[in-house]
């Protein structure tokens, strides 16, 4: 004559059922969501915000700042204008513009 398990038990093996298939759905969206991301990234890395465009990298000094040629547009990355600042010459004309900016 066969056993038949307790109610508690079959609760027991279905709650570590569906913790396991929600752990599995977790990295599954995980996973999804950083592929997302990274499609993304892809996109839109090193194009212009303005126009699209692709951008190329330049040096003023010693920081490497993005330039657009189609729109001419001037990129900067977070802390590159307090670089350039602080690497500019106060006689330049250019650094009296960006310490405006800058404030």
């Amino acid at each position: 004559m066969p056993i038949k398990p307790s109610q508690n038990e079959e609760k027991y093996f279905r709650e570590l059922e569906l913790k396991a298939r929600l752990e599995k759905l977790a990295k599954e969206q995980e996973t999804t969501a950083k592929a997302e991301k990274h499609r993304l990234k892809e996109l839109h890395w090193l194009h212009c915000p303005k126009c699209g465009q692709r951008l190329s990298q330049e040096h003023y000094g010693k920081v490497e700042v993005d330039v657009c040629a189609a729109c001419k547009g001037l990129w900067l990355d977070a802390n590159e204008l307090e670089a350039i600042l602080q690497g500019a010459k106060s006689s330049n004309p250019f650094h009296s513009f960006l310490k405006i900016l800058g404030q």
